[in-house]
């Protein structure tokens, strides 16, 4: 701590939040003038990995980008390799596909749910602060995510990574047999994901409303996971959809000074993807018990009433969504009929393709260019969280003004809050551990 006409303030590490970065507030007489929050990891470069390489590796290499939602960038890699070769894959292999996308939503929201995100709420300094406090509760989450990993495990070869998925489908597809014992393990999943809705439905939640338009993919009778329409909901309560062609046109990304992540702007305004955009789009096309669920957890009824615009309660709704992800799963493989191939061919050709998915912290989108080789010539990624850097600054500076107005926090009050706010959006900054470095400038 320094005391040179300034107060600077630094805050060690955090493993609540996946990455690491540092958050600067900048404070004149009382007002946050400036909240940065600083990624300051090196790039990774993915995007130029990409270039040169043959049209059927991108699913393998960006797979590497995340160790929580690789299944995320295989998909929208997948989707946009296969439209630029103007191929579409069978039903049964989409549906397969959903399914691989169920367990990771299944295992990636309870993750954040129990082991990030309710020590918060429960007054914990950790994941095993609550093991001591919450056993139970803990012990279900721990069950919840082994339910998803076990679809990662059957259907992608391995938890992390999987290496079954394809441009075209999978290397192979599961018989029935195979898919009977999962389905046991999801009905006891049920149980557990009800419960985990209840339970943080109990939670004591704060009062806040991020100012931002909401941006997720829409599919006509269902709620989006692995494909649709990208569709935004503004602040003034219109919604408009657009073309996934035209993706780049309308979220620009720019370079800011003070972070290595960039910045994206949907048409101007700020934005922000996950599943507060999910819900409010497509809420009333999740499952019956999922919708039953929302409303017994006081979100009301989907699709009627007031838009949830809480950031502390996304939680809530990430709970919802592992309560539609198991029925998802379900109702998948009650059905399931093996495909007649696990995959289809998807020859070279010169093209764009453009794909998008929705991971669990949101909207992925990939867009790749092709010769006619297949080699791929051009790539480009634009993940969630990146998306999402604008909003989640614009929520820290309220946040923190009404704190020091309000409240007159000091600065491990004001540590206190931000880190809990940063939480509430579930940001995948890397695969690494710590996180939060606070440096409060007052003058």
């Amino acid at each position: 701590m320094t005391h040179r006409g300034s107060r600077v303030l630094h805050v060690g590490s955090l493993s609540r939040v996946e990455g690491e970065g540092s958050l600067h507030l900048r404070v004149d007489g009382g007002t946050v003038e400036e909240a940065r929050l600083q990624i300051y990891e090196p790039p990774r470069f993915f995007e130029a990995f990409l270039r040169g390489r043959a049209h059927t590796e991108p699913p393998d290499i960006t797979a590497r980008v995340c160790g929580i939602c690789p299944v995320a960038y295989q998909m929208s890699a997948c989707a946009a390799i296969e439209d630029a070769c103007g191929v579409s894959v069978d039903p049964a292999i989409r549906e397969l596909r959903r399914l691989l996308y169920c367990g990771e939503w299944i295992e990636s929201q309870t993750l954040h749910i129990y082991l990030l995100h309710a020590p918060d709420f429960l007054g914990c300094a950790s994941a095993i602060d609550l093991a001591r406090s919450h056993r139970s509760a803990v012990e279900r989450g721990l069950r919840l995510k082994q339910a998803g990993n076990a679809i990662l495990e059957l259907l992608g070869g391995r938890a992390i990574h999987p290496v079954n998925t394809r441009v075209g489908g999978f290397h192979r597809s599961p018989t029935p047999a195979e898919l009977h014992p999962l389905a046991n393990q999801l009905r006891r999943a049920a149980d557990d994901a009800w419960e985990t809705v209840g339970w943080v439905a109990d939670f004591d939640f704060p009062d806040a409303a991020v100012d931002a338009d909401f941006l997720a993919l829409a599919s006509p009778g269902t709620y989006a996971i692995e494909s649709g329409t990208p569709t935004a909901l503004r602040t003034d309560g219109t919604v408009a959809s657009f073309p996934l062609r035209t993706f780049l046109g309308h979220v620009r990304e720019e370079q800011v000074p003070h972070s290595t992540a960039l910045h994206s702007r949907l048409d101007g305004r700020r934005h922000l993807t996950g599943s507060l955009a999910r819900f409010a789009i497509s809420g009333r096309l999740l499952s019956p018990t999922a919708v039953q669920a929302a409303h017994e957890a006081g979100l009301g009824d989907p699709g009627d009433g007031p838009v949830c615009r809480n950031p502390y309660r996304s939680i809530l709704i990430r709970a919802v969504e592992v309560v539609y992800a198991v029925d998802e799963a379900l109702r998948i493989i009650d059905a399931y009929e093996p495909p007649p191939h696990p995959y289809v061919e998807v020859p070279p050709l010169a093209g764009t393709g453009h794909g998008a998915t929705e991971a669990p912290r949101g909207l992925l989108y990939h867009r790749y260019q092709l010769d006619d080789e297949g080699t791929v010539t051009d790539a480009r990624l634009v993940p969630p969280t990146a998306q999402n850097q604008g909003a989640i600054e614009d929520d820290l500076l309220r946040i923190a003004q009404i704190a020091i107005t309000e409240h007159d926090a000091n600065d491990e009050e004001l540590t206190h809050l931000c880190e809990r706010a940063i939480r509430n959006h579930d940001p995948c900054i890397s695969c690494s551990t710590h996180f939060l470095d606070l440096t409060v400038v007052r003058t």
